[in-house]
């Protein structure tokens, strides 16, 4: 008889395991980019990370002990995500939007958050309305205690349960892609104080509204909800451009 040659033994140690590995590492790499863009994601809404600030290479593989390849997935991730800009001979930028730029794109998100607000069914169910108030605690909660990332997380969280009451899930996904767009734009108002207050407060309002079956109301709720972060934004932009000129 001859003998079978070892390679193709049936072991259970052969070359399956490769493939098996190979998931293994890139799952680690996937949640590793998953982890550090939302990490700088956060950092530029929270005004850490500024517009048109270099994103070097170098600096994020040390400091999130990654390597190069990686890193670079991290930075294509983050220019699908809006944030990122990258220029030839410069590198990664944050993200720096014109005037123009951020009216265009806010028009868009106001397009999208009132028709999904016209066309949530009232009277909403006492449960989802519930979800909804314990979403707006932990934003109360975060504010109080000055909280900015539980505040931005909290934020979040709050309009995507309230525009999935719309259930038109393309809304909703087209709704979350110009928000996440715009994350760079918000960093504009999130850091001060009143702004995060005024936002609170229109949150009770629209809570308010659907608990009274308002709907006009809502909608006028969820179109003024946008335009503090979107003035902020180009007058800070005018701020940046003036101070350029006189240096």
């Amino acid at each position: 008889m001859k003998s079978v040659p070892t390679s193709n033994r049936s072991s259970g140690k052969g070359p399956s395991r490769a493939p098996r590995a190979a998931a293994v590492r890139d799952r680690d790499i996937d949640a590793n980019v998953a982890r550090v863009s939302d990490t700088l994601e956060e950092q530029i809404v929270l005004g850490v990370l500024h517009p048109r600030e270099r994103l070097v290479e170098d600096d994020l593989c040390e400091r999130f002990t990654l390597k190069r390849h990686v890193v670079r997935q991290v930075l294509a991730e983050l220019e699908q995500r809006g944030l990122v800009e990258r220029r030839k001979n410069v590198g990664a930028l944050v993200k720096s939007y014109t005037p123009q730029e951020v009216t265009d794109l806010y028009a868009v998100r106001e397009i999208l958050e009132t028709s999904a607000a016209q066309r949530i069914a009232l009277p909403v169910a006492p449960e989802q309305l519930a979800e909804l108030a314990e979403i707006q605690k932990a934003h109360d909660a975060a504010t109080l205690a000055g909280d900015m990332r539980g505040v931005f997380r909290s934020n979040m969280a709050f309009h995507r349960a309230l525009f999935a009451l719309s259930e038109n899930r393309a809304l909703t996904e087209a709704i979350r892609e110009y928000e996440r767009r715009t994350h760079a734009i918000r960093s504009a108002t999130l850091m001060f104080p009143q702004y995060v207050e005024k936002a609170r407060i229109e949150h009770h309002q629209m809570l308010e509204a659907l608990a009274a079956r308002d709907q006009s109301r809502l909608v006028e709720l969820c179109r003024e909800h946008l335009i503090p972060a979107r003035d902020a934004y180009i007058e800070a932009y005018h701020r940046r451009l003036g101070a350029a000129a006189i240096s």
